[in-house]
């Protein structure tokens, strides 16, 4: 297959490429930009001389439609514009930004203070959780794929809230990421001098993260309620850990949630239920596709500890993306992306 990455440049582009290049079904990718056609992309990033010394291409529509699929990852409010045209153009398209996520658009505008797109646009795209709606992926034209965020939480709490094990009328949600999850472009918030040996809160009550989280409880577990949702910066590269705190209905037992989990995602090969460990870290995850799930139950509260981990770059984006690609041409959910984990 031949592929193209708009945004190449950003971490979810490098990303895609170094994921892609190992991909047996690859035979060239392609990269894009508006603004910098024609610089050699090893130039750019030296980690890739004798890798992909090609130059990067103009945006154009008779070159995309040669494609079979093309990634997009840019900033959002980018794609609500670009992307449109391209649909229908002949290949497969998978937008890594949030533009298509939100199938209501003044939500969309409340939430990314963006113009929202077409409705027509938000209507064709398939919001692309695999593991939660892959007979959908299969015949997309146009994937939404999901946040960093969202997808740690969502795998970890579908199967317990729409098999009513726990209460998901007061989740509390405590989520934190390392800086990548921010992009490349500089920014005080991601300065050195900010970040490290730093601990931080941000975007209090007011990450364009919740209702892409509340949409997909309601959709896939019947689940209306809001939530509340708090995210944090470590001072680290890599990872995403979301502890989710719920009551558990009448006299569901930690072993039930267990249970539940693991017959949920046993035909789900980047899914891991962890049991009988002493603790669970974002390490454990780190460069490879994975999601790590572990759950706990105080008897004195009655309440349920979920925890979910996984590379934010990795399964929160390009190798998340790269499974959406697998699925919708037939192949193995874990080719070119079943890479260990780098611990050290």
């Amino acid at each position: 297959m031949k592929v193209g990455i708009i945004g190449a440049s950003g971490y979810g582009g490098l990303e895609l490429i170094r994921l892609l290049h190992n991909h047996p079904e690859i035979e060239k990718i392609d990269l894009f930009t508006s603004s910098e056609v024609g610089t050699i992309f090893s130039e750019k990033y030296p980690h890739l001389v004798n890798i992909h010394d090609q130059p990067m291409h103009e945006i154009a529509q008779d070159h995309i439609s040669k494609l079979d699929t093309v990634f997009f990852s840019t900033p959002a409010g980018v794609t609500t514009s670009l992307l449109p045209p391209l649909v229908g153009a002949g290949p497969k398209l998978i937008d890594l930004a949030g533009d298509f996520r939100l199938k209501d658009p003044a939500l969309y505008e409340q939430w990314y203070q963006k113009d929202a797109p077409a409705n027509e646009f938000l209507e064709k795209s398939v919001y692309g959780l695999p593991e939660w709606n892959k007979k959908a992926i299969q015949e997309a034209e146009f994937i939404a794929n999901p946040g960093c965020y969202p997808t740690a939480v969502l795998l970890s709490l579908l199967p317990l809230l729409k098999n009513k094990l726990i209460d998901g009328s007061q989740l509390v949600i405590d989520a934190k990421s390392g800086v990548s999850g921010a992009g490349n472009k500089p920014s005080q918030a991601t300065h050195f001098s900010e970040t490290n040996e730093n601990f931080s809160i941000y975007k209090i009550h007011q990450h364009q993260h919740i209702p892409e989280i509340e949409q997909a409880m309601n959709l896939f577990a019947d689940q209306p309620d809001p939530i509340t949702f708090t995210t944090h910066l470590v001072p680290m590269t890599r990872g995403i850990m979301a502890t989710s705190y719920a009551k558990v209905n009448g006299q569901v037992t930690e072993q039930q949630l267990v249970d539940c989990l693991k017959e949920t995602y046993e035909n789900h090969p980047f899914v891991r239920v962890l049991t009988d460990i002493q603790k669970i870290g974002t390490k454990q995850v780190y460069g490879s596709n994975y999601c790590d799930i572990h759950v706990k139950v105080d008897p004195r509260t009655n309440r349920a500890t979920i925890i979910s981990v996984i590379d934010n770059v990795v399964k929160g984006a390009a190798g998340q993306a790269i499974q959406n690609m697998n699925i919708q041409y037939g192949l193995d959910e874990t080719t070119g992306i079943a890479n260990i984990p780098l611990f050290i």
